[in-house]
């Protein structure tokens, strides 16, 4: 299977900040890769430079068989993207919105109409085609702004962290929409913070920090290099918290990681139902009272400790990458 984005060795810098530092990414045809990565660490400067939006300071990258910088005019006729926040025009219709794009695109007056209606129906926005976007709720912006992403049909999409700021229901609506586009054969680079996102949309995960690619793999994949299980408690009293850590240090599997000011402790393991009814053993034999115990699989934040050795919402040298919408620049 070719790969329909590749890029090799992207620099990028923004004084003395290194947004890219020697990013190489490839992306097969009809597939989903999703950037995984905190606030800061290249996702969406990646974006923008596969999108024409940035020029790097080296390297290279084609993306659907066309030089990035040599010819950006006619990839921007090849690809859609749609980022943080939707680039729709408030004040025009969801149809206008949309039929102005066929229209860029020069699709013409009457392909421009139908295509328009055509999206605001698979969409679910027919009943409000015909009314201004400041109307419009988050959840069906973000919905327009994708389809204005698809006017022309392009065979590569960019989505930067598309469901941002969304509610649960309209994050759901979403999803689906994107896993129809890429079983219709699209090729979609994702970036996102979301986990959950990856796992339910990416074919495979390329984790970036500090404009780098640091793991790839599949969610899966990425969560083994984290480890097994992990039992999530509670105490009762904070002074219990050097009791604790004591009684379960025999079932460890790796650093236990405590949350004083939560009075929390994570206990990474293996087998995890069986220890998990042993370390509640423990914690009666030594006479701790817990207010929560459970047991989970890795999280984001596991990944990222593990990976890059920050929490996922952490900030990369104290910045974060500029926020202009990615959307409608491409288009």
């Amino acid at each position: 299977m070719p790969d329909a984005i590749v890029a090799e060795g992207l620099v990028k810098r923004y004084g003395k900040l290194v947004a890219l530092d020697g990013l190489d990414l490839s992306v097969p045809e009809g597939t989903v890769t999703a950037l995984l990565g905190p606030n800061g660490a290249g996702k969406t400067t990646t974006v923008r430079v596969l999108t024409t939006l940035l020029i790097p300071d080296e390297g290279s990258a084609t993306v659907a068989g066309v030089d990035v910088l040599k010819d950006p005019q006619l990839l921007r006729s090849r690809i859609g993207a749609s980022g943080q926040y939707a680039a729709v025009d408030e004040y025009l219709t969801g149809f206008e919105n949309l039929e102005m794009v066929g229209r860029l695109y020069h699709m013409g007056v009457q392909r421009s109409k139908e295509r328009a209606r055509e999206l605001l129906e698979r969409f679910r926005l027919t009943d409000a085609a015909d009314r201004p976007v400041k109307g419009y709720s988050g959840g069906m912006r973000r919905r327009l702004d994708l389809a204005g992403a698809l006017v022309a049909n392009p065979p590569v999409l960019f989505l930067d962290e598309p469901t941002t700021g969304l509610d649960p229901r309209a994050r759901l609506d979403l999803w689906d929409v994107i896993e129809e586009l890429v079983a219709g054969g699209t090729t979609l680079l994702l970036t996102t913070q979301y986990m959950e996102e990856a796992d339910r949309l990416a074919d495979s995960i390329a984790v970036i920090d500090h404009g780098k690619v640091i793991a790839e793999g599949t969610s899966d994949e990425l969560k083994a290099l984290v480890g097994g299980d992990r039992i999530e408690l509670v105490v009762e009293h904070v002074d219990h918290l050097p009791i604790a850590l004591r009684a379960l240090e025999g079932l460890a599997q790796g650093e236990i990681r405590t949350e004083p000011g939560l009075r929390r402790i994570i206990v990474p393991v293996n087998d995890g139902s069986q220890a998990l009814v042993d370390a509640i053993g423990q914690l009666t034999k030594h006479e701790v009272t817990v207010h929560d115990v459970g047991l989970r699989r890795p999280s984001l934040d596991d990944v990222f400790l593990t990976l890059t050795g920050h929490e996922a919402e952490e900030l990369v040298n104290g910045a974060r990458e500029a926020e202009e919408p990615v959307g409608g620049a491409a288009r």
